[in-house]
């Protein structure tokens, strides 16, 4: 009765989500407004609040103003807190959604799917306290190993050193790219232990928890893992080094970037360049004194984005890797799509188009409202609301020259860009139905 109970209240997913994250950036604009949240004691404002509560809470990261020298430590700690409540949330509700999918499946459908990613559909209670203790215990590592460093490595006092490791922590793993200095970490380009740190913890957690989950359990079979683990590991891959190499090779002279870095620096600088556009805002480099072309690989990871049911944003690689299956198999003349020994349904194939159309439509309309009211370049303004709406949080060094509108423009697509896909592919999913009749078939010429 518990778990019949339990998925009658997420019947409604569109309606939990956004209620949810609504009520969380409410309530951090409220505080984020106290004259305590800022370091002049004065109201921050209420479009500065709601901006940076929807940035936190949607794990984005785009500030409209210095975290470190407009918001006071109190701000700073609402700014962490909301980043927990959104990354706890946005992993927990897509976790919980994920199994409710599979609880609306056939019986015997439900039966592989639950012997394949040893989630139950009653106990969802026992899914949510595992995604809490896996967050905590890793952001617990994290900010351990920040705060060493921190402490030994540059002198920090302990006190401050406890404080920066535990923020970044926080920040990192729920890939929100919120940094306490100005210039980002672009003073730790050389750093291993803070790049690679903070870059494994960006990636931990934005492949989502049901991977990380059958990774551990069964990492020695890649055989046996599920189409979803699959896609997502073998895509994440192939964009990180991807996206490495492009980055080496389009700034390795820029002498405002790579230029003046040894072999080394300028290899971990690209990897952590690559990493980050997954979806956490972070940057070690100048992204203002970027090539175009890094822009436009830059943009291409923002709108990829990471893996299902974590952190990450943007269409997902699940959603690109099932297209590039499925283009592949149109171009093979294959009538079905099969990636290994499964077959992809095409329920998943429409659902798929759906989100990455629809993710399309919102970058094309945002673009052109922000070329109308503001006096910056395509490329730019696109690499922009790419960032909003992917949630990734990088920036040219536009978004504090906005205008209101613009601000308010970029608050709308890091709140959709957040709860819009989880939201869409779970309706879409627990819609389906099937029909007791078909239409005469008619072939369209398309191309």
């Amino acid at each position: 009765m518990r778990g019949s109970t339990a998925l009658e209240r997420f019947q409604r997913p569109t309606a939990v989500i956004a209620t949810a994250f609504g009520l969380a950036v409410m309530v951090g604009t409220l505080l984020l407004m106290l004259p305590a949240a800022t370091t002049t004691g004065e109201s921050a404002g209420w479009i500065v609040a709601v901006f940076t509560a929807t940035s936190a809470v949607t794990v984005t990261g785009m500030a409209a103003v210095d975290t470190d020298g407009h918001w006071s430590m109190f701000g700073e700690v609402v700014i962490a807190g909301l980043i927990q409540v959104g990354g706890l949330g946005i992993m927990t509700l897509a976790t919980m959604f994920t199994v409710l999918v599979s609880g609306r499946l056939g019986l015997r459908a439900r039966m592989l799917a639950q012997a394949e990613s040893k989630l139950g559909t009653a106990d969802m209670r026992r899914v949510a306290r595992k995604v809490l203790y896996f967050s905590l215990a890793c952001e617990a590592i994290i900010a351990v190993i920040l705060t060493l460093r921190f402490l030994i490595g540059y002198g920090e006092p302990p006190g401050r050193a406890i404080y920066l490791g535990v923020f970044h922590a926080i920040s990192s793993f729920n890939d929100a790219g919120f940094a306490l200095w100005s210039d980002g970490l672009m003073r730790f380009v050389g750093d291993p232990w803070i790049c690679l740190t903070i870059a494994i913890a960006v990636i931990i957690g934005g492949v989502g928890y049901p991977v990380v989950f059958e990774l551990f359990r069964a990492w020695r079979h890649p055989s046996r893992w599920t189409i979803l683990t699959k896609i997502t590991v073998w895509m994440s891959l192939i964009l990180l080094a991807g996206g490495t190499l492009a980055f080496l090779v389009a700034e390795w002279t820029n002498p405002r970037t790579l230029g003046p870095l040894d072999g080394p620096v300028k290899l971990l600088a690209a990897f952590f360049t690559s990493a980050m556009p997954r979806s956490a805002g972070f940057n070690t480099l100048d992204i203002s004194q970027m090539h175009p072309e890094s822009w436009l690989v830059t943009d291409v990871l923002m709108f990829i984005g990471g893996g299902s049911a974590g952190t990450a944003g943007g269409i997902k690689v699940t959603t690109f890797g099932l297209l590039a299956f499925v283009i592949w198999a149109e171009l093979r003349g294959e009538s079905k799509v099969n990636i290994g020994h499964r077959r992809l349904a095409e329920s998943t194939q429409r659902q798929a188009v759906a989100i990455s159309l629809m993710a399309v439509a919102f970058v094309t309309v945002s673009t052109y409202i922000l070329l109308v009211i503001t006096p910056h370049s395509l490329d730019r303004v696109l690499f922009e609301v790419i960032a909003a709406f992917g949630t990734a949080g990088l920036s040219t060094g536009i978004t504090a020259d906005l205008p209101p509108a613009g601000h308010l423009l970029l608050v709308m697509l890091m709140f959709v860009g957040r709860i819009g896909p989880l939201t869409l592919g779970s309706a879409l999913a627990l819609k389906e139905r099937s029909s007791r009749y078909e239409l005469p078939e008619e072939r369209v010429i398309v191309g």
